[in-house]
């Protein structure tokens, strides 16, 4: 399989779909998920083209752990959270739908279970939890 140029994470790297952007370096790039399952859910994916860890290269793979890694303590804190589910899909049978190399970054409270999928955001709720997250780092 091959990568899609024209895949949605691909067009918020070039600025063609807005996100709410929390943190970047040079290899990495990190938005809020638009249908959050717990507050403070992001995404991480690195900004070269790969279409999941089976085609990314080490590179790709380590730049994206060390963001994910940060992220998660960033967002436990943020949000007070009792700790963090990191989630990565690889192909459409192992329950990927953007194929795009991606982790979830999800805060998660002893006894609460992460909403269920699917449900749209609010804007002002993302922009103001992506604020919590920046004020962290």
């Amino acid at each position: 399989m091959s990568y899609d140029t024209d895949n949605i994470f691909a067009k918020i790297l070039r600025g063609e779909i807005p996100s709410e952007t929390v943190y970047e370096d040079a290899d990495t790039f990190v938005f809020m998920d638009i249908m959050p399952r717990s507050d403070g859910h992001c995404l991480v994916i690195p900004k070269t083209p790969c279409r999941n860890m089976l085609d990314a290269s080490p590179e790709q793979l380590t730049a994206c752990l060390r963001t994910v890694q940060k992220m998660g303590h960033a967002v436990m804190q943020a949000f007070g959270a009792d700790g963090v589910t990191i989630q990565q899909f690889n192909e459409a049978a192992g329950g990927q739908e953007v194929f795009h190399l991606h982790y979830h970054v999800l805060p998660r409270y002893e006894g609460v279970s992460m909403r269920p999928p699917g449900k749209m955001g609010d804007f002002a709720v993302l922009k103001e939890q992506a604020d919590k997250i920046r004020a962290v780092l």
